[in-house]
């Protein structure tokens, strides 16, 4: 097993952060330059964010199949094709002459970058000590807001330079050297135990995972923060790109970079998740959540600034809790459970700008805010859930299937 802070627990643990960043760079890579592309393609705002919402969706559906396929075959070939064949989609969609055809290529993309985050973190479970578990979680959902903000910024500024086409290219680049070194970094599997692939014991295990209520509970969270963190991060580029702010691609790019935050509280809500309990952990983010988003309504730019660090910073902070909570109290097929949140997660995220545009069309920003704030109420009620199976069962994980 990977020990807490040995060489080896460092090395593959940036390892599976490269691969994260290389996954969620490219996944938002159009976010900051969404009314550029509504305009040279003339197509509505909602038609826009589909270049978002469908690359998440078609990722959050292709976990279906990679998390029950790698426990017949295992974790870390499974995660270096499939990140292969995404970097190619990068190159490919630089060269698209319609609409249309970027759909597909986004949607093809999106396919193909499910590959790591649908087995990551299973990995993590399998290789790792329960002691290094909530650490190496933590860290590597820090890549993803990297990759997050990394690829938001880099295809802000490029675009603003040269041109959108030009940023994938460069971005193709970037791919295929975080490719390269998680090749080199990421260790094979030592603790992976072969299953016999069948769609039969697949369906079986998803739907003990679904009847699990523990395991429920961090689905809804997982889908719902990511539903209004992907729709108000969309919607906020449109905001700023009109007046009174009429800000260009560059520095809307640079907005992403409020990401930083998220970075800080992945890690940290590991930390704490050892001293506090994981329901716990999961309010304080909710609480910091709603708290960025009112500070948003003031509409400076320093105070939407630092609304949108605020929810990085919450919304990282519960995603982080949440899924190390299904990594921990999945009984068998870990991988299963886990792909399982991430399906959950990502179709939150494929529906988030289209449950918000109703809000945006009414009343604008302050819709947006008062959507958010409706889904946190939902998943703190969910929290409070969660803490009262923590101390019915005193934190360890439940035995019995039971209902809501």
């Amino acid at each position: 097993m990977i020990e807490l802070r040995t060489k080896e627990f460092w090395q593959t643990t940036i390892a599976l952060s490269i691969g994260s960043l290389l996954i969620f760079a490219n996944v938002y890579f159009t976010q900051p330059i969404l009314p550029i592309l509504s305009e040279e393609f003339n197509v509505s705002t909602l038609a826009a964010n589909m270049t978002v919402s469908l690359v998440i969706l078609a990722l959050g559906l292709s976990l279906v199949f990679y998390g029950p396929f790698s426990d017949s075959v295992g974790r870390r070939g499974i995660m270096i094709v499939t990140m292969a064949l995404a970097t190619v989609t990068t190159f490919l969609a630089a060269f698209v002459p319609t609409f249309e055809w970027f759909i597909v290529v986004r949607i093809l993309q999106g396919m193909f970058l499910a590959g790591l985050p649908s087995l990551a973190v299973a990995y993590i479970g399998e290789e790792y000590s329960q002691s290094a578990l909530s650490l190496a979680i933590g860290i590597y959902i820090s890549g993803n807001t990297i990759g997050g903000m990394f690829g938001r910024a880099f295809s802000g500024i490029l675009t603003d330079m040269i041109s959108w086409r030009f940023a994938f290219i460069a971005m193709g680049i970037v791919s295929l050297i975080c490719l390269i070194f998680f090749i080199v970094l990421l260790r094979p599997s030592k603790q992976f135990v072969s299953k016999r692939f069948n769609w039969q014991g697949t369906l079986k295990d998803y739907r003990s995972h679904l009847v699990n209520r523990e395991l429920r509970l961090a689905y809804l969270i997982g889908g719902l923060h990511f539903g209004i963190f992907v729709g108000h991060f969309s919607y906020v580029t449109f905001l700023l790109s009109s007046p009174p702010y009429q800000m260009p691609s560059s520095l809307i790019g640079l907005l992403f970079l409020t990401y930083i935050a998220g970075t800080i509280s992945s890690p940290l809500s590991g930390k704490l998740a050892t001293k506090l309990s994981k329901s716990i952990c999961i309010e304080i983010g909710i609480l910091i959540m709603v708290i960025g988003f009112m500070i948003t309504l003031a509409s400076s730019i320093p105070a939407i600034i630092t609304g949108l660090l605020l929810n990085c910073f919450g919304f990282f902070f519960a995603h982080s809790t949440a899924s190390s909570w299904v990594s921990s109290r999945a009984q068998t097929a870990k991988a299963s459970a886990s792909g399982l949140y991430l399906i959950f997660y990502y179709i939150g995220g494929s529906i988030g700008p289209l449950y918000l545009e109703p809000f945006w069309n009414f009343l604008h920003w302050k819709g947006i805010v008062l959507g958010t704030i409706c889904i946190l109420m939902m998943t703190a009620f969910i929290g409070l859930k969660m803490r009262k199976i923590e101390c019915m069962h005193n934190s360890e994980p439940i035995r019995s299937i039971s209902h809501l």
